[in-house]
């Protein structure tokens, strides 16, 4: 009995609190954007297109927290399209957050992934140039699905998903296969950070499922920054493009010294490789395997906004094909 009546007074004690927390939170939003623009220049062999000012993305989106554990947000994308008008608006996010426990978060809708986050946000520099996976077709930024997040200790966090598999552009397929995945970061000391991800989903006739396995470490000591990843894909053309024995390798290296508060070095370089079919004598993805090499300069005048000069590269494994070579200025801006 007495413990029956002290487990009525705690749960009427939480009962309590929450009410007492939802009166003293007020509900409250914010308008959120990011642009890419830049200016380059061609300077490759028999370039066609010797310059260009272009804008590349455009985010507009809304945030807004309904108490101290639940809230949303919702992004639009706007980005250039290879048919119709010049850009297209494409719904990034549309996602609810809900802190169902400390430790654990529940994000659902047209979800932000977890596939190449962390790596992309120790890059740093996104409007430069994609995260290794992103530009190569490893996996996309969102998708229509859930994910759990949970923190397992102060060092170790974990993510498990399941998502269509198609992307944000892409409504899910007939056949209904969905891509299931997970992820560990592990933080063992100050500066260092470590990652492992894989998912899987399985083809529509029965074919082998289309897999990617990536592993990732960064490291942050003083004014340096040295990052350097592994990624795998097997079956597929590109995460949402079955192909039997079809597999790409890649490498990523990038490292970053900041100067000072406002002026930062950086320099990042590629490989991707793809394997050979039985009966070809080159590799199936030699139009585009091959190694990318990107160096610039950061500026921030002022928080928001982010200047860069730099250079991008890219020597194609197939001697057929002339390598790139192109001059950036950089910009991005946001809110």
């Amino acid at each position: 009995m007495k413990k029956l009546s002290f487990l009525g007074a705690s749960l009427i004690s939480l009962v309590s609190f929450s009410q007492n927390l939802d009166e003293t939170f007020k509900p409250d939003g914010d308008v959120q954007f990011k642009v890419f623009w830049n200016y380059h220049t061609d300077v490759s062999k028999n370039a066609t297109q010797t310059s260009a000012f272009e804008l590349e993305r455009a985010y507009f989106g809304y945030q807004y927290a309904f108490n101290e554990t639940i809230s949303a947000r919702v992004t639009l994308d706007v980005g250039n399209n290879t048919a119709g008008s010049k850009y297209t608006a494409f719904l990034k996010f549309a996602q609810l957050d809900w802190q169902v426990a400390p430790s654990v978060k529940l994000s659902m809708g047209v979800i932000g992934l977890q596939q190449f986050n962390d790596q992309e946000n120790f890059w740093g520099y996104r409007y430069v140039f994609k995260s290794f996976q992103d530009e190569n077709g490893f996996g996309s930024s969102a998708d229509l699905g859930i994910n759990a997040a949970f923190k397992i200790s102060e060092n170790l966090k974990a993510n498990f998903l399941i998502v269509n598999g198609e992307g944000f552009r892409n409504l899910q397929d007939e056949d209904g296969k969905h891509k299931v995945g997970a992820s560990l970061v592990y933080t063992p000391i100050k500066g260092l950070i470590t990652k492992i991800y894989g998912d899987s989903q399985p083809s529509a006739d029965g074919a082998e499922a289309i897999t990617t396995f990536s592993l990732f470490t960064g490291y942050t000591y003083s004014k340096w920054k040295f990052g350097v990843e592994y990624n795998k894909l097997n079956n597929g053309e590109e995460f949402s493009t079955p192909a039997e024995d079809h597999n790409l390798n890649g490498m990523s290296f990038y490292t970053t010294y900041s100067i000072n508060n406002k002026i930062e070095v950086f320099g990042r370089f590629d490989q991707l490789s793809s394997n050979t079919l039985g009966g070809e004598v080159e590799a199936w993805n030699s139009a585009k395997d091959g190694n990318q090499i990107i160096a610039g300069i950061q500026y921030v005048p002022v928080k928001g906004l982010s200047l860069s000069l730099n250079y991008q590269g890219y020597s194609f494994s197939n001697s057929a094909i002339d390598n790139k070579s192109l001059l950036f200025l950089s910009t991005e801006f946001k809110l």
